[in-house]
């Protein structure tokens, strides 16, 4: 009873275990030209020559076949060589950092694992964005990236080479400060400028790797709102206005300015000889003057 207990278990356990791959090393991280192994093993059950393909994944969700068929392919073609177990990289650029899956089937059977490659790249001298001049109680965002740090960097501000906080209420020195401060995506954000914000500002790019660059500095001046200029540009635009509106006035009044062409329409009368058969003479001669009259009245308007 209990041998049959313990072959069931076996075959059970051994069930569990049934098309797996398996990885060394799930993360692997590899400075920048050095040559580097991922490592992939599968179990038996796949048989003797299980089809063995490799992808890879970049940041940005793009996928490549890296082995395929047998052979490497594309731009891997004589920069890795495939051998039992895993695949070799003879030298690695910042480019092949991603995801590498590993794909066995055979036998029906299917299993694939992922190993994570980071190619480590020191930082490069950050690319800062800072306003030289902002308006009390405006919004003011100062940006800074590495354009090569693998992994990415994380980063500091300083403003006047004193270090910034990320959280500035947790310290005396600066509780009066509002900024917020992302040391992931190196945003430096002022939700309303003050006085106090007046300085001079860099960042620090750091990834571990190397030394730690920084950018230039750059001094950020906060002025108030200049209202009286305000003042005066629109008084000066009022009396603009009003010195062209007395131009146009003064040149109508004294006749420089070209008149509107009237047009004049003449109307002609003509005059038709009524019939006498249907009209007495009474009729004839109130015609006639009426005819007079309406010629008379049309001419004058000429």
């Amino acid at each position: 009873m209990l041998t049959f207990v313990f072959v069931c278990l076996s075959v059970s356990v051994t069930g569990l275990h049934a098309f797996t791959v398996t990885v060394a090393n799930p993360s692997v991280k590899v400075k920048e030209n050095e040559g580097v192994d991922l490592k992939c093993s599968y179990s038996a059950d796949f048989g003797s020559s299980p089809r063995v393909e490799w992808k890879f994944r970049d940041h940005k969700g793009s996928q490549t076949l890296v082995y395929f068929d047998n052979q490497p392919t594309g731009k891997y073609v004589g920069r890795i060589t495939k051998y039992e177990g895993g695949i070799r990289f003879n030298k690695v650029t910042r480019a092949d950092t991603g995801n590498y899956d590993c794909e066995v089937s055979g036998n029906t059977g299917y299993d694939e694992k992922t190993i994570r490659l980071t190619v480590l790249v020191p930082p490069s001298k950050p690319v800062s964005r800072i306003p030289t001049s902002v308006t009390t109680g405006s919004n003011a965002v100062l940006t800074c990236f590495d354009v090569d740090g693998s992994p990415p960097s994380t980063y500091i501000w300083y403003k006047d080479n004193t270090p910034l906080p990320v959280d500035p209420t947790k310290f005396p020195n600066f509780k009066n400060l509002t900024y917020k401060l992302n040391s992931n995506t190196g945003n430096l954000e002022f939700a309303s400028v003050s006085k106090l914000d007046t300085g001079s500002y860099f960042c620090e790019a750091n990834n571990g790797e190397g030394v730690p660059q920084r950018g230039d500095a750059v001094r950020m001046e906060v002025r108030d709102l200049n209202v009286g200029g305000i003042v005066a540009g629109v008084i000066v635009a009022l009396l603009a206005v009003g010195l062209l509106l007395f131009g146009l006035w003064y040149a109508k009044k004294k006749g420089y300015l070209p008149k509107k062409a009237e047009s004049k329409t003449k109307q002609q009368a003509v005059y038709t000889q009524p019939r006498t058969d249907d009209m007495d003479d009474g009729d004839v001669s109130t015609t006639y003057l009426s005819c007079v009259n309406d010629i008379n009245q049309d001419f004058s308007f000429q």
